[in-house]
């Protein structure tokens, strides 16, 4: 049987006396009074508000409003400095700063403004509009009101505020917080760069390598995206309703409409779009988005790897750690910080990948899809910026454990099988594989009985002696000297 909440003082219901499509809404199944206030939904607007915040700067509805304000008084100005409109008077010193105190005046208030005048309009844009035009009555900037939003459809505000958004969230606040977590990673694998430790392949013990040098290959991972998402280009256009410029040639058909597109998005700092339809095609979101879930999986198989080190006792959990472990187990610190991180690292994947799958299509000239499935960047953004704080806390609370890692490697001499058959190739020797796969498959190998091995070969005096002078410790390589290919 299933009971209601607290605030149901109705009947225990049997579940299986509900019919088929019967409303839960009936006694016994009453909706909870209104007793929480307004509460935050998700995770992002409730417990890890903190740590996302820097982003509802750059990727929230009230960050749109802004940037549309930004982009309709930057095309207004544009207009008049270019000429674009015949007769169109230029503005002064004063009235270009009046207007520009307009987008950076924007703050709470004026959202809230905003949003009581789209519930008369019915439509965001044409709501930022009036908002601006209402600043411009009463002074000198009466006589150019209707000169907002000329020649302009909303995907022209849109696109450009987008872009402009996202560049910002991902320049200001993304980017350096995925960079110092990229050089928390770096330092780590230059502390450990010479710590030997025993690799596994396929979970079986393999040659052995560095714990600095196997995160020295994440951080080289991590860096590589980061210089691509770096190089990102984001697009604009301002183009009218189909990408044609039919209205600016109805209304200034002299003016060469799109030398006055292109200088304008690129004077936001923006690269120009050509050729569109209504919408700007989004391709460059589908790339950046990409780049972001591909850093966000790298991020993941650290988070993996080293969830598996600590498993393992490589790593100990001790710096700053004073959160409870378990419940029940007080000896117990797991580790939550970089479970936290898959979870939101999956979560931001899964929208970065629907993102990215449905930004790319729009029906015809448009569809509205695209509307809908923008508002969710920020949590996209914002889950992944969850999971690099706390790789970031994670990494932070650990030491290797050197006895650990050495009582691995001490177990497991038969590793060094691989260079005994190695050398015996290179000397000549019969049948170096099959006679070491005779003595190590399937069988424990200590010290003893590998340098028996390597006395009863016959190589020469120099060569047997360094074989012999080998350990699963010493057995690896360059692996130290290649962390500094990280520069």
């Amino acid at each position: 049987m299933i009971r209601a909440g607290p605030w149901d003082h109705g009947p225990v219901t049997q579940l299986s006396t509900q019919r088929p499509g019967q409303s839960l809404h009936q006694p016994g199944h009453n909706a909870p009074p209104n007793v929480l206030g307004d509460v935050p939904l998700g995770p992002l607007d409730g417990r890890y508000r903190a740590t996302v915040a820097p982003l509802a700067q750059h990727l929230s509805e009230a960050a749109l409003n802004q940037r549309r304000v930004h982009v309709e008084v930057e095309w207004l100005i544009h207009l008049t400095a270019t000429g674009a409109v015949p007769g169109l008077r230029k503005l002064t010193p004063e009235e270009i700063t009046h207007l520009r105190a307009i987008v950076t005046d924007f703050d709470a208030d004026a959202v809230a403004e905003l949003a009581e005048t789209e519930r008369v309009t019915l439509h965001d844009v044409k709501a930022v509009e009036y908002y601006v035009k209402k600043r411009m009555e009463g002074n000198s900037l009466s006589d150019l009101t209707e000169i907002v939003h000329l020649f302009c459809t909303s995907e022209d505000i849109n696109n450009l505020s987008y872009a402009l958004m996202v560049r910002d969230a991902v320049a200001l606040v993304w980017l350096p917080a995925a960079w110092a977590l990229h050089e928390d990673v770096t330092d780590l694998a230059f502390e450990l760069r010479d710590l030997p430790m025993l690799a596994r392949t396929h979970g079986q013990p393999a040659t052995p390598t560095t714990l600095g040098k196997e995160l020295a290959v994440l951080a080289h991972r991590l860096g590589r995206q980061l210089r691509r998402i770096d190089k990102t280009e984001f697009l604009g256009k301002i183009n009218g309703a189909t990408g044609t410029f039919s209205a600016h040639v109805a209304g200034a058909p002299d003016t060469d409409w799109i030398e006055i597109s292109r200088t304008f998005v690129e004077h936001l700092g923006l690269t120009w779009n050509p050729l569109t339809t209504q919408i700007e095609s989004h391709d460059w979101q589908a790339e950046l988005y990409s780049d972001v879930a591909r850093f966000n999986r790298v991020l993941h198989n650290l988070c993996t790897d080293v969830w598996t080190y600590i498993s393992m006792g490589y790593f100990i959990q001790v710096r700053g750690q004073g959160s409870v472990g378990s419940s029940t187990m007080p000896h117990k610190v797991n580790p939550i910080r970089f479970e936290n991180a898959e979870a939101n690292l999956e979560v931001s994947n899964g929208l970065l990948g629907v993102l990215e799958q449905t930004l790319v299509t729009s029906r015809l000239q448009r569809d509205l899809t695209d509307s809908s499935m923008q508002r969710n960047i920020g949590i996209a953004f914002g889950h992944s910026l969850l999971a690099i704080d706390n790789a970031r806390k994670g990494l932070a609370g650990l030491d290797a454990d050197p006895e650990a890692l050495a009582r691995d490697l001490d177990a497991t001499w038969e590793v060094l099988g691989e260079a005994v058959q190695s050398v015996m190739r290179v000397h000549g020797l019969e049948q170096p594989y099959e006679r070491l796969k005779e003595l190590t498959r399937g069988r424990k190998v200590d010290a003893e009985v590998m340098r028996e091995f390597v006395a009863g070969l016959g190589l020469p005096e120099d060569v047997a002696k360094r074989l012999t002078e080998l350990s699963p410790a010493t057995y690896v390589g360059v692996a130290s000297k290649l962390v500094d290919q990280l520069g």
